[in-house]
C-alpha cells in the first residue's frame, strides 16, 4: 500500500470536522485533491458531486450547509479560471455568514513567481472573501494545522475561508505525525462549543421592555430557524404579530393569521403596516437591511437577538442586545415574560391579514398575457408535502416565492439572501437534493438564471438522479422571455425605458430541452392548464421541468409604493416604454382592479 498524500491527510482532516461532501470540477491544479477524494469515496468516507461550473461549486458548498447537510461546506476547484470562478459562490456564503472551506490548485512551487501558466497571486485574490483566513502550504507538515484552523475559523466566525494548495505539494507524502520540536504546532480536530445564553440581567431587562410593550412586532430572520416552538411560545406570550426575512420565511407557518409573512421591497402590506404601527420590536437573528421598513427610529423600543454581537443595534437602534443562540434564548427569555396582551393588537394583524390575502387571490386570478406568474406559485402551495424543500433565484421569481408561496415548519427553503446573486436556484436545489436524497425538492428559477447556469445543471440532475431515494425534482421556470426584475428597477429607480437588447432573454424550450437529457418536461400556456402540469410534475417519478410561460408585464408592487417610484415609472412611460400599454393595464387589474374586488369579497363575507 502507497503512502498517504498531502491530499488524503487533508481529506481525512477535513472528515473529523464532519465535512465529507466535495463539490468541484477538477483540473491539473487541485489533481492531487481530487484523487484523495476519489480513493476517499471508494472507501466510503467521502462523496464528490462534479458540477458544471466552479460557480455552482462555491454555492452548493454554500447551500449544502443551508439546508442542514454538513456543518462545513467544501469546494475543490483548480487553479487560475477555476479560482476566479469560484469567488461568487463564496461570496454568497460569506455575506451570509456560512462556514464554507474553498479548497484552491495552484501551480507547482517551483513554478511561482514565473508568471507561469494559470499562476495568478490567489492569496491577494481571496484576501477578502477569505479574509478571516487563506493560506498557502508549502509544507506537509502544515497540512494539520492549515485544515483544522480553516475549518475552525469557518465555523467560529461563520465565514469562508481558504486553502491553497501547489500541485506537487498536494501529492507529496503526508506529515501525519507532526514533530514535537520548535517551529510547529500541534492542532485540535474538535469543535468549539455552541453558543449559549445571555447572562440573567440581560435576559430580564430585555424582559421589562418587552413586558412594557402593547404594539409588538418580531422580526424574525435565519437566525431564528431552528427555534419555531419558542418563537412561537415568546410571540403568543407578548401577543405579538411576526414578519419574516427572506432567509427566515420557513421558520413560521405562512398562514397563521398573526404572522404577516415577508417584509421589505418583495414583502407584504401586513408586515408593512405592523412594523409601521408597533411600539416594541423584537429581532431574532436577522439583520435585514431595507432600514425604511423598519419602524421610525423614535418609534420602537428594541431589543436583538443574534449569535454575532457585532450585529446587533447594526440596522435599528435597540436599547438590549442579547448575544447568543436564538432557540435558547427565547427558552430563558420566556419565564420573564409577564406582559397582558391586548387582544385588539392581533385582532387588528389578523384584518390585514385577511385583506391581504383577498387581495392576493384577486392578483394571482388577474389576466395575464399568457399567464399570470402569481398564480401559477400560488399553486405550487397546496402540492407543497410537509418535507419539501424550496431553492429560490433571485429576480421577479423571488417576489412571487416572498408573497405567494405558503410555507410551514419542517420544511426548508433558501436562497442568495444577501448578495441577490442571479444562478443560486439551481446549485442550490442540488444541494438540497444530496444533503436530503429522501425529500422532495422544488425549484422556482427565472428564465435569466436558467440560461445563465440553470441548463447546464440539469445536466448535473440528469447524471446524479438515480442516485436519490425519492426522485422529486420539481424546476419551475418562470420564463417572461425579460429580465423584468432588471427592467422593473429601471422603469421605477431610474424613470428609463428598459432597453430591448439587454433586458430581451431568448424564448427556449425548458420542457423539451429537459426530455432530450432523459427528464420529464412540460410547456403550460394558460390558466386552464396549471393545475394539471402542477399534479404531473410533483407526481413524476424523475426529475421535471415545468416551463410557465409568463407575463412580463405584471408588475412587481411594493408594500408601500413611493412617490419617487410612480413618478419613475410613470416618466419611462411617457418616453416611450413600448410596455407601456401591458403596465397600465396590469398595473391596474393588480392595484385598483384586485384591492376593490377583494374589499367587496371581504365585506361580502366571502
Amino acid at each position: 500500500m502507497s503512502s498517504p498524500t498531502v491530499g488524503d491527510h487533508l481529506v481525512a482532516r477535513l472528515g473529523r470536522w464532519g465535512a465529507r461532501r466535495f463539490y468541484g470540477y477538477p483540473g491539473d491544479g487541485i489533481g492531487g485533491v481530487i484523487s484523495a477524494v476519489g480513493r476517499a469515496v471508494e472507501k466510503g468516507d467521502a462523496e464528490f458531486v462534479q458540477v458544471r461550473h466552479e460557480e455552482t461549486a462555491g454555492f452548493a458548498a454554500t447551500a449544502d450547509v443551508k439546508y442542514g447537510g454538513s456543518p462545513l461546506g467544501v469546494c475543490a476547484v483548480t487553479s487560475g479560471p477555476g479560482a476566479v470562478h469560484v469567488l461568487n459562490g463564496l461570496y454568497d456564503a460569506k455575506l451570509d455568514h456560512i462556514p464554507v472551506v474553498a479548497l484552491l490548485g495552484q501551480s507547482a512551487t517551483s513554478a511561482l513567481g514565473t508568471s507561469y501558466y494559470q499562476e495568478l497571486d490567489l492569496v491577494r485574490l481571496f484576501g477578502d472573501v477569505a479574509g478571516e483566513f487563506v493560506f498557502q502550504v508549502t509544507d506537509p507538515s502544515q497540512v494539520q494545522h492549515a485544515v483544522d484552523r480553516a475549518a475552525r475559523t469557518a465555523l467560529e466566525r461563520r465565514t469562508v475561508t481558504a486553502l491553497i494548495l501547489p500541485s506537487d505539494v498536494q501529492d507529496a507524502d503526508a506529515v501525519l505525525e507532526v514533530p514535537h520540536a520548535h517551529g510547529y504546532t500541534h492542532t485540535s480536530a474538535v469543535p468549539g462549543s455552541l453558543p449559549g445564553v445571555p447572562r440573567p440581567e440581560a435576559l430580564q431587562q430585555a424582559a421589562d421592555l418587552l413586558n412594557a410593550g402593547r404594539k409588538v412586532a418580531i422580526l424574525a430572520g435565519a437566525g431564528a430557524l431552528g427555534a419555531t416552538a419558542e418563537l412561537t411560545a415568546v410571540a403568543d406570550a407578548l401577543g405579538a404579530g411576526v414578519a419574516k426575512a427572506l432567509l427566515g420565511k420557513a421558520v413560521l407557518d405562512d398562514t397563521l393569521d398573526w404572522v404577516t409573512g415577508a417584509i421589505g421591497l418583495l414583502g407584504t402590506r401586513p408586515s408593512y403596516d405592523l412594523m409601521q404601527e408597533c411600539d416594541t420590536l423584537l429581532m431574532i437573528g436577522t439583520t435585514m437591511p431595507y432600514t425604511e421598513y423598519y419602524p421610525e427610529p423614535d418609534q420602537a423600543r428594541a431589543v436583538q437577538i443574534d449569535v454575532d454581537g457585532t450585529r446587533c443595534g447594526l440596522r435599528y437602534p435597540t436599547e438590549v442586545n442579547l448575544v447568543g443562540d436564538a432557540r435558547l434564548t427565547l427558552q430563558a427569555l420566556l419565564p420573564l415574560l409577564h406582559a397582558e396582551p391586548d387582544p385588539s393588537w392581533r385582532e387588528k394583524i389578523a384584518r390585514w391579514n385577511t385583506a391581504w390575502r383577498a387581495w392576493g387571490e384577486e392578483r394571482a386570478n388577474a389576466a395575464a398575457k399568457p399567464l399570470n406568474p402569481e398564480l401559477v406559485v400560488r399553486g405550487l402551495s397546496q402540492r407543497l408535502t410537509d418535507d419539501a424543500m424550496i431553492a429560490v433565484d433571485c429576480g421577479t421569481a423571488t417576489s412571487w416565492y416572498a408573497r405567494d408561496l405558503d410555507l410551514r415548519p419542517g420544511m426548508l427553503a433558501s436562497l442568495s439572501g444577501t448578495l441577490l446573486s442571479m444562478g443560486g436556484g439551481m446549485p442550490y436545489a442540488l444541494a438540497a437534493k444530496h444533503a436530503h436524497p429522501d425529500r422532495p425538492v422544488l425549484a422556482i428559477v427565472g428564465d435569466g438564471a436558467m440560461q445563465m447556469n440553470g441548463i447546464n445543471e440539469l445536466i448535473t440532475v440528469a447524471q446524479r438522479w438515480r442516485t436519490w431515494s425519492d426522485p422529486r425534482f420539481v424546476v419551475l421556470v418562470l420564463n417572461n422571455r425579460d429580465l423584468s426584475f432588471v427592467a422593473w428597477e429601471a422603469r421605477a429607480m431610474q424613470g428609463e425605458v428598459p432597453f430591448d437588447a439587454a433586458m430581451d432573454v431568448p424564448d427556449l424550450p425548458y420542457g423539451r430541452y429537459a426530455e432530450l437529457l432523459g427528464l420529464g418536461g412540460r410547456r403550460l400556456e394558460g390558466p386552464g392548464e396549471v393545475d394539471a402540469a402542477l399534479d404531473e410534475a410533483f407526481a413524476a417519478r424523475r426529475p421535471t421541468v415545468v416551463d410557465a410561460v409568463v407575463d412580463p408585464a405584471v408588475p412587481m408592487i411594493p408594500p408601500h409604493v413611493s412617490l419617487q417610484q410612480v413618478l419613475g415609472t410613470a416618466k419611462s412611460q411617457l418616453r416611450g416604454d413600448p410596455a407601456a400599454r401591458d403596465i397600465v393595464v396590469e398595473g391596474a387589474r393588480e392595484t385598483i382592479g384586485a384591492a376593490a374586488r377583494a374589499v367587496v369579497r371581504h365585506v361580502k363575507g366571502d
